[in-house]
């Protein structure tokens, strides 16, 4: 149990070797955000593939293109996540993706 929020998410991300996130509210948001971020700060130092499970609702929470358009998040930002509308699409990306980063890659 952790007694700080910024504990818990400090300790996922140090554990996690992949993310998947399903449509959620505020936490999920709160811990994808937090997540992009230190990924695209290069705050981490080893890639962590995610995948934002169920694109018809992670695209009406959120309007990537926009975000992009007025300039807060970069073009390449949206490569930093993987949107799978299945479990063997979502099964499919992590397990390529597990395999470059973590076993083959710079990390093992």
């Amino acid at each position: 149990i952790f007694h700080y929020f910024f504990m818990r998410k400090f300790w996922f991300l140090y554990q996690a070797k992949a993310m998947v996130i399903w449509p959620g509210g505020y936490g999920t948001m709160d811990e994808l955000m937090e997540s992009l971020t230190l990924i695209q700060c290069k705050k981490l130092r080893k890639k962590i593939p995610i995948v934002l499970y169920d694109s018809e609702f992670w695209n009406n929470v959120i309007n990537w293109n926009y975000l992009v358009d007025k300039g807060v998040i970069s073009k390449s930002d949206l490569n930093l996540f993987q949107f799978c509308d299945s479990v063997p699409d979502a099964f499919n990306f992590l397990t390529e993706n597990i395999t470059k980063t973590h076993i083959q890659g710079p990390n093992f």
